[in-house]
């Protein structure tokens, strides 16, 4: 019984230990009581700071070269390849002029025979324009003036221009006839068309005058045309076209009235039978109008109305400022064919491709056996001793990047090997991507080597400076209010107060202090103010979890302030 007893005292000293116990770790120690809020504070100490921004981007070559056929693509008058063989591959490198590849020309001497064709046709062009002889127009004076010459040997008709006459372009001057053949068009019926053929002759009888004319039908048209109802004497409804020439005596003119027929004996007089309509000279078989090609004065008119000329003689001499572009563009226009001419020709000894740099073969785009035009691509040269990078940093970043600032460049594909570089861009404005954040552009130089290919991933240490012997802050001290950097100090009374500071160089823990801060000053860092419930102070100067898990030091600096670091922002 005894035995029992002491057990069961035993356990009920057990369970109001633990209990007691339990109550104390769950309920927290009863703190004293402040009046206000305690800081943590760092004080403001002088020491080192470097600083610097970390950017990656791509390998881009700033110089780099193709391997192209002779000529341009874009000129209209390429020419056609094929490529022979290639000496050079991929990766190989290759000094300025060393040939990488060879062609063959198939159609150079075929664009040099059409250049030419297309030279004579300018000149006689300008010959039949200024009426020189094709070897005088190679030397001709745009200002001399255009010739209006004879298309053919005839009379001339309807002449249009007088001297100091100004001729609009496309404007017919006159018109040029040979009237020892006349024709004349008539209608048929289609009885009459059944009994008639090409090439039959004809009657011909003009009141005009006494006699009989011989004709030639040289035109039927077998498909019938509806006929005119005002001419429609005889009941007609449908009738023939035909064309009849004839050899001119010298008396008949355009627009006179004809009865055609045909004769069955030796007397037209008696034995010809009329064609039911009569006919009309419509004009002669040969006749050329003198169409004017450009806007100028006739300076001279070398022939009158109804003078007979002979092919090639000058009938207006015109001037002008028109005339001179248009002599001179065809002048220069020979002039550009000749320069053409002499391209193909200097194609012919540009068979063999050479490198247009010392470099690097960045690819072959082309076979041997294809065909290619000129100035078509057949592969790219590249340097790479000098490249680029083009990245994008921050608003933050950017004000940390300077002009010329050194820069340490590495390269995922080269573990251990270090480039040398230089900042040589950064701009001035920045973009908006579309994520609400801005960014800079940032263009820095490489001195890189053979190793280096273009689009290899690199990163770039851009150097921002350093400071010796500097007044440092921690970041989290630095707040801003309209774009002022401010921090909290605390007094010697324990009342904190605003101070406006401005910062120098900065890092991922540490802002140097150019104005506000003397060394000795205490800036605040943290405060009970800003606590969660869970936690308490531990000590006078340093703000801590509840869990009491922290190694933050008294003040949140070591002994003497000092910062070295290489740090990003």
């Amino acid at each position: 019984m005894t035995k029992r007893l002491i057990m069961i005292l035993v356990v009920i000293a057990i369970v109001i230990g633990g209990g007691y116990y339990a109550i104390k770790q769950l309920m927290p120690e009863k703190t004293e009581e402040v009046q206000g809020p305690i800081y943590s504070t760092f004080e403001v100490k002088k020491g080192d700071i470097s600083a610097g921004v970390e950017v990656t981007g791509q390998l881009n070559p700033t110089q780099s070269g193709g391997i192209r056929a002779p000529g341009d693509m874009y000129s209209g008058t390429s020419v056609q390849y094929v490529i022979e063989e290639f000496l050079v591959g991929e990766g190989d490198e290759v000094v300025q002029g060393q040939v990488v590849a060879r062609l063959l020309a198939n159609d150079i001497n075929n664009k040099i025979s059409d250049l030419m064709e297309e030279i004579d046709s300018q000149k006689k062009q300008l010959s039949q324009l200024t009426g020189l002889s094709i070897n005088e127009v190679d030397y001709i004076n745009p200002s001399q003036g255009i010739k209006i010459l004879a298309p053919i040997t005839g009379r001339v008709v309807n002449l249009e221009a007088t001297e100091g006459k100004e001729l609009t372009q496309g404007q017919i001057v006159a018109s040029i006839v040979d009237d020892s053949k006349f024709k004349i068009s008539v209608k048929l019926t289609p009885v009459e068309f059944k009994k008639v053929k090409e090439g039959d002759k004809v009657v011909l009888n003009f009141s005009y005058f006494d006699g009989f004319y011989e004709g030639k039908l040289t035109e039927i048209n077998s498909s019938p045309m509806p006929n005119d109802k005002d001419e429609d004497k005889f009941g007609t409804n449908f009738v023939h076209m035909a064309t009849i020439e004839g050899d001119n005596p010298g008396l008949i003119q355009p627009g006179m009235e004809v009865r055609v027929g045909t004769s069955v004996g030796s007397n037209p007089a008696s034995g010809t039978t009329y064609f039911m309509y009569t006919g009309k000279v419509e004009g002669f078989v040969e006749e050329e109008k003198i169409v004017n090609q450009v806007k100028a004065v006739a300076t001279e008119v070398h022939v009158k109305s109804m003078q007979e000329v002979k092919k090639g003689d000058v009938i207006i001499t015109m001037s002008g400022s028109d005339v001179r572009e248009m002599i001179q563009e065809k002048v220069d226009k020979i002039r550009e064919l000749n320069n053409e001419i002499r391209d193909y020709y200097g194609k012919l000894d540009q068979l063999e491709i050479k490198s247009p740099m010392d470099g690097i073969v960045a690819g072959i785009w082309r076979q041997p056996g294809e065909t290619v035009r000129g100035g078509e691509w057949l592969g790219d040269v590249y340097n790479t001793s000098d490249m680029r990078i083009w990245a994008e940093v921050d608003d933050i970043d950017v004000l940390q990047i300077k002009q010329e600032a050194p820069v340490t460049v590495t390269v995922d594909a080269l573990p251990g090997e270090k480039f040398e570089g230089k900042v040589v861009r950064v701009s001035t404005m920045g973009k908006d991507r579309n994520s609400g954040l801005t960014r800079f552009q940032v263009e820095i130089e490489v001195v890189g080597g053979p190793q280096l290919r273009p689009g290899m991933q690199a990163r770039a240490k851009v150097d921002a400076g350093s400071a010796q012997d500097t007044l440092l802050i921690p970041l989290e001290s630095v707040f801003e209010e309209d774009g002022i950097s401010k921090v909290e100090i605390l007094g010697d009374d324990g009342i904190p107060k605003v101070v406006t500071i401005k910062l120098g160089l900065m890092n991922d823990r540490m802002a140097e202090v150019t104005e506000g801060l003397k060394e000795g000053d205490k800036v605040i860092t943290g405060s009970t103010a800003d606590l969660l419930p869970s936690q308490h102070i531990k000590s006078n100067d340093s703000i801590l979890p509840s869990t009491g898990d922290s190694n933050n030091e008294n003040n949140g600096s070591n002994e003497n302030g000092d910062v070295n670091t290489d740090g990003n922002n």
